[in-house]
C-alpha cells in the first residue's frame, strides 16, 4: 500500500527515523548509567514498545490505568504509573494486574493517597510499591522539593501503612517545556531545567533517607521529560549522600514533534510522526493569501501550543526531506478542518495530501486507532494503539 491509498487523516511513522531516535535514546541512557523506562503515553503502541524493550528499555511508564491494563495484556510486565492513583476502582484494577504477575508501581502525595492505596491493597492480599511524586518546580502534582518536613511526614505515613512499600522518588521536570528566559539561549534554558530537575529530587531524596524512610544504596530515583533527558547529566561528584538518579521516563523522543524542535530538543529532520491530510477546499483572500482547507482537525492535530509555536503545526514543503514550507502556517482548527494559510499563493489544489508535523505528538496519537509505519512512500506496517 502507498501512503497515497490512505483514508485522512492519517497518522505516518517514518521507519528510518523512529530507529534512529530509539537508537540515540537507549545509547545515551545507557552510556549515563539510567535505566530507560520510556513512556508509552506518546505512542501507545505494543508493537513500538517491543522495539523500545528489545534496545534494553526496563519497563514502560504509562499515564492511567487503562494504558497499565492495555500494555500488561500485551505481555509487559513492568508498568510504572507516573501519577496518583486514589480511586478505589482503579487501586483495585492495578492491585489485580500485580495479583496476576505484574510489577505495578505508582506515585503518592498526600497521606490520603497512602490510606487510600494500603485499603485497597490490602484488600486485595498485595502490597502496593509506591514513589512519592515531587513537585520539582512544574506545579503539578507532588510534594514541593525542598519541603523537608511534609517530605519526612508523608515518608512516615507510607512507611507505617499496612500495604504500602515506599520505592523511591519520582518527578517530571516539566519546566524544561518553558522555554528560555530573557537573555537566555534555548540550550542553555534545556540545560537550567535538567540540572534543576536532576538536584531537586536528589535534595527531596536525600530528605527521606535522612528521615530513615528511604536506603540511599536501593531508592528508586526517577525524573521524567524529553527535553531534559536530552541534557541529563549525572551531579558532580557522582551523587548525592550516596543517592543518585536511577531512571529517566522520556516518552516523546520516540517522534519527537514540532513541540520539541521550538525548544530546541530535536531537528525538524529528527520528528518521525507526521499527520496527512487531504486538501478539501482552496480560497483565495482579497490580500493575495490563499486559504487550504484540509480534513486534519484538532482531533488529529490538537490545538495544543507551546514555547516558540507559530500556529498548530509545521506544514512540510517535502515530507521526504523534512523541509518545511517557508510561508504556509496551520493558522486556525475546527474539530475535523485544518486551515492552512499561505500569502502568494499555495501549492495545493484540492485533493491533494498536505504534510505536517503536529506540535504535540502524545496528543495527535490519543484519538487514533492506528499508526501507518512508512518507508518513503510506501506503508510497511500497521501498529495498531491501545487505551485511546
Amino acid at each position: 500500500m502507498l501512503v497515497s491509498d490512505l483514508p485522512t487523516p492519517a497518522l505516518l511513522v517514518d521507519r528510518a527515523r523512529l530507529h534512529a531516535n530509539l537508537d540515540a535514546a537507549q545509547a545515551r541512557a545507557d552510556a549515563l548509567g539510567v535505566a530507560l523506562r520510556p513512556h508509552a503515553k506518546t505512542h501507545k503502541s505494543p508493537d513500538l514498545a517491543r522495539l523500545q524493550a528489545e534496545r534494553g528499555a526496563r519497563g514502560l511508564t504509562v499515564a492511567t490505568t487503562d494504558e497499565a491494563e492495555a500494555f500488561a495484556a500485551a505481555g509487559f510486565d513492568d508498568i510504572r504509573v507516573a501519577t496518583p492513583v486514589v480511586s478505589a476502582g482503579k487501586l483495585a484494577r492495578l492491585a489485580r494486574l500485580q495479583g496476576e504477575g505484574v510489577r505495578v508501581s505508582f506515585t503518592v502525595d498526600s497521606a490520603a493517597g497512602v490510606a487510600r492505596a494500603s485499603r485497597a491493597f490490602s484488600e486485595a492480599g498485595q502490597t502496593a510499591e509506591v514513589l512519592i511524586e515531587v513537585d520539582s518546580g512544574h506545579g503539578r502534582c507532588g510534594v514541593e522539593w525542598d519541603d523537608r518536613p511534609a517530605l519526612a511526614q508523608l515518608g512516615a505515613v507510607a512507611g507505617g501503612a499496612e500495604a504500602v512499600q515506599l520505592v523511591g522518588v519520582l518527578t517530571h521536570g516539566g519546566m524544561s517545556y518553558d522555554g528560555p528566559r530573557a537573555g537566555e539561549t534555548a540550550d542553555d534554558a534545556l540545560q537550567h531545567a535538567a540540572d534543576a530537575e536532576r538536584d531537586r529530587v536528589l535534595a527531596a531524596a536525600e530528605a527521606l533517607v535522612e528521615a530513615g524512610w528511604l536506603d540511599a544504596a536501593t531508592a528508586e530515583v526517577s525524573i521524567g521529560s524529553t527535553p531534559a533527558f536530552g541534557r541529563f547529566r549525572p551531579a558532580e561528584g557522582g551523587g548525592r549522600g550516596g543517592l543518585r538518579v536511577t531512571e529517566a521516563r522520556p516518552g516523546t523522543y520516540v517522534f519527537y514533534d514540532a513541540g520539541q524542535v521550538a525548544l530546541g530538543a530535536a531537528r525538524l529532520q529528527d520528528c518521525a510522526l507526521l499527520c496527512v491530510g487531504t486538501t478539501l477546499s482552496v480560497r483565495r483572500d482579497d490580500d493575495g493569501t490563499e486559504r487550504t482547507i484540509t480534513d486534519a482537525g484538532k482531533k488529529v492535530l490538537t490545538s495544543d501550543g507551546g514555547a516558540g509555536l507559530a500556529g498548530f503545526g509545521t506544514v512540510l514543503y517535502s515530507p521526504r526531506t523534512m523541509i518545511a514550507h517557508p510561508h504556509a502556517r496551520v493558522t486556525t482548527l475546527s474539530e475535523e478542518h485544518g486551515f492552512v494559510d499561505t500569502p502568494g499563493g499555495a501549492i495545493w489544489e484540492v485533493g491533494d495530501p498536505v504534510f505536517v508535523v503536529p506540535n504535540h505528538a502524545c496528543v495527535a496519537v490519543a484519538t487514533r486507532r492506528e499508526l501507518f509505519v512508512v518507508d518513503g512512500d510506501e506503508v510497511v506496517e500497521s501498529w495498531e494503539t491501545v487505551a485511546r
